[in-house]
């Protein structure tokens, strides 16, 4: 009678190097031992269901131990007694977990996920177009397989964001799930995009929309009424003429006395940038409470993340105008629309007004156009930094004093 298989002659067992070596157990009919020219040792068991003969593997050695395998192949046998296969259970269970890592890994917020990691994230605006796919095609579509998304399911979802009175963001979701669906095309995901041949829903015009005086006096008082975080933040766009996305990153480690430096990855041109503040703009951002945090942000609500919630924070002046206007006036007032951006241009106009040179202003703000461009670009590496502060000093003064109600004490520089 063979000898019982036991663990120190399982480990002495030396493999055939021509060929596959089975060692049955003797203690259990149909279990084995299959030593591989490699030395590779592993557990299996066959059987027969249904008149044919069967084999289940049950593991490698030695992570499964010979009493683990004596144990699973009794419960195999057992099955096998029930009339049920344990080796095409075994099958279909691995089946069905390969088709549910197929269908995961086809999901948008899937999909979505690996599309930020791997394009999005090397893209200076990469997390503001994550964040439209996350508010937008995730909510909507996140649990669905990509193949199931038709172009009808496009139109559908930007109708109903342009019939909630957002017509230009759906032209933003839009722009933003056409270069999703593209990525998804270029890496073999989808053979074409449900987005080709879907038009924007709204029509854009190019903005020219710049505050007026009564406007900015208006937009400086809901400012002081507002409070925290927006109504500082609100009024250091306008003194600064900076981006939006600049100035809610704002920390406390690029402010130096009256100049605030922004580094090349913080500016949308990609250039780094001496913001001159004037003395209003300081005033501002010393009687700015701050919230402690490692990231040392100055407009933050939580010390980790910058301030969100642009929409609604613009809404809350806009209206806060619209009642001060309506107050002083005894009757409703309306307010045409503006945006955070108008702001940005407000000021350049406003610098423009007092006689400042275009090529100043642009340095100022730090804005690139044909004035600033070609052989100019090149060669020239004035940095402005003295007129930039000129500039941005009487731009301060003058908003300060239509804020007081009126313009007339401004020294424009053209005749300084």
């Amino acid at each position: 009678m063979a000898k019982a298989l036991t663990t120190k002659g399982i480990d002495a067992l030396k493999p055939d190097p021509e060929r596959r070596v089975e060692v049955p157990d003797p203690s259990l009919s149909g279990l084995y031992l299959i030593v591989q020219p490699s030395g590779v040792k592993s557990w299996a068991l066959r059987y027969r269901v249904a008149g044919r003969p069967a084999k289940l593997t049950l593991g490698r050695w030695p992570v499964m131990q010979l009493a683990a395998a004596r144990a699973a192949a009794s419960a195999a046998i057992e099955a096998v007694e029930r009339g049920n296969d344990p080796g095409a259970d075994k099958k279909a269970t691995k089946a069905a977990r390969r088709d549910a890592h197929l269908t995961e890994r086809d999901k948008i917020k899937t999909l979505v996920g690996q599309f930020a990691t791997r394009h999005l994230s090397g893209l200076r605006s990469g997390a503001h177009a994550r964040q439209f796919l996350d508010r937008f095609v995730v909510k909507a579509w996140g649990d669905r397989d990509i193949h199931t998304i038709t172009r009808r399911d496009v139109i559908d979802l930007l109708d109903g964001i342009a019939d909630s009175g957002r017509g230009v963001t759906a032209n933003r979701v839009l722009a933003h799930t056409r270069k999703f669906f593209a990525w998804c095309v270029e890496r073999d995901v989808l053979a074409a995009s449900p987005v080709a041949g879907v038009k924007p829903v709204a029509k854009e015009a190019s903005r020219e929309r710049v505050l007026s005086d009564d406007e900015i006096r208006l937009f400086w008082r809901a400012c002081e009424g507002v409070g925290e975080p927006w109504g500082p933040l609100g009024k250091i766009l306008l003194l600064t003429g900076q981006r939006l996305g600049e100035v809610a990153g704002m920390r406390e480690a690029e402010v130096a006395g009256e100049v605030w430096h922004l580094p090349s990855d913080r500016t949308k041109n990609g250039r780094a940038h001496d913001v001159p503040l004037s003395a209003a703009a300081r005033d501002v951002l010393a009687g700015k409470l701050r919230i402690a945090g490692e990231a040392g942000l100055i407009f933050t609500t939580t010390g980790t993340t910058p301030v969100s919630g642009y929409h609604k924070a613009r809404n809350g002046i806009a209206d806060a105008m619209a009642e001060i206007a309506s107050k002083e006036a005894g009757k409703p007032v309306e307010i045409p629309h503006w945006t955070f951006h108008d702001l940005r241009r407000t000021a350049a106009t406003g610098m423009a007004r007092l006689g400042i040179a275009v090529r100043v202003t642009e340095a100022a703000l730090n804005h690139v156009s044909g004035t600033g461009g070609g052989i100019v670009s090149v060669y020239q590496r004035h940095d402005y930094a003295e007129e930039k502060r000129q500039a941005l000093e009487a731009w301060a003064r003058f908003v300060l004093s239509l804020a007081d109600g009126g313009s007339d004490n401004i020294v424009r520089l053209a005749h300084a």
